[in-house]
């Protein structure tokens, strides 16, 4: 293997379909967890996983005077319960269905002494089919491409840390919202912005309006749902006159009209002589077209922590 399949492995969707199916719904039981127990911080930050060194984490969860940590770990293929007290439970990753993934999860915490109790319909979903407890249909787990998902997210991952630490002002960390599954960092010029429509398949409308109260430039990326290839994504809220014309690096990067948003596609990024900078402009471009037709304040905004420590 060399080290582009290593570093930004190919991840076809209909290569695990099915898996990624089964894997959304695994990290949208984990995430309402963290999200049952965490207080409300804006934009639903208390909500995402973070990427870990082995896999998705959502790092420490309050409970009464303790804290406890779920993790899903993609090298071992283990998901993994730790409680401050030292105790843990864990079970192996492996076909199961849905249900029965719920039913370990909801288990292992009893055992803890974790009292907790989740709503059980997924969300940002069109049409779900059943809740997690009742759906035994969706069961499949290719634990090498889901290795191969995560090895991308670690990629990704590094590339937008770099790319939020350019920025002085308000900004996101690096999320993985398991609601859309999909990584991204999102800065704000610091102004107000119009109440959002909403219209989320299967989320409140003023969860939306919360989380886009303020103009945002954000990217990210999607494994493939939505576009049936994984693919970079960038947009503006509320979008800027012109928004769409602005002009976008790399070349393979395009403005998607249904989406509102540019696309990058993967495979675009993985295949480039230098992934990093393909990436790193779509990124930089993308952020310009929302800054510069919506007049942020970039001298107060931007900044070069390189320059500085150095």
């Amino acid at each position: 293997m060399n080290d582009r399949d290593t570093y930004w492995p190919s991840l076809p969707l209909e290569d695990w379909q099915d898996s990624y199916s089964t894997l959304h719904l695994w990290t949208q039981i984990v995430g309402k967890i963290r999200l049952s127990q965490t207080p409300w911080i804006n934009h639903s930050w208390h909500v995402p996983l973070y990427v870990s060194a082995r896999g998705l984490t959502t790092s420490a969860i309050p409970y009464q005077q303790d804290t406890f940590q779920i993790d899903f770990d993609f090298c071992d293929h283990q998901l993994i319960i730790s409680a401050s007290d030292g105790r843990h439970e864990q079970f192996a990753l492996e076909p199961m269905s849905v249900a029965d993934f719920y039913q370990k999860t909801m288990s292992s915490l009893a055992r803890l002494g974790l009292d907790v109790t989740i709503y059980t319909k997924p969300v940002e979903i069109p049409d779900p089919i059943m809740s997690f407890d009742e759906n035994t249909q969706l069961a499949a787990y290719d634990k090498e491409a889901v290795t191969r998902f995560w090895r991308i997210l670690t990629q990704v991952n590094r590339v937008l840390t770099a790319f939020r630490s350019r920025f002085g002002g308000k900004v996101s960390p690096v999320h993985f919202f398991w609601g859309a599954f999909d990584l991204a960092v999102t800065r704000f010029s610091g102004r107000t912005a119009p109440k959002h429509p909403g219209g989320m398949p299967n989320c409140a409308d003023w969860v939306m309006e919360e989380a886009y109260s303020h103009e945002v430039s954000s990217a990210g990326f999607w494994p493939g749902a939505g576009l049936g290839e994984p693919a970079f994504y960038a947009y503006a809220y509320p979008a800027p006159e012109d928004f769409k014309n602005y002009p976008i690096k790399p070349q393979a990067a395009y403005y998607q009209d249904e989406l509102g948003e540019f696309i990058l596609p993967y495979e675009a990024v993985r295949s480039a002589d230098n992934p990093d900078a393909a990436l790193m402009d779509f990124l930089q471009s993308t952020y310009e077209a929302a800054a510069v037709l919506a007049n942020w304040d970039r001298d107060k905004l931007e900044c070069d922590f390189e320059s500085v420590i150095k």
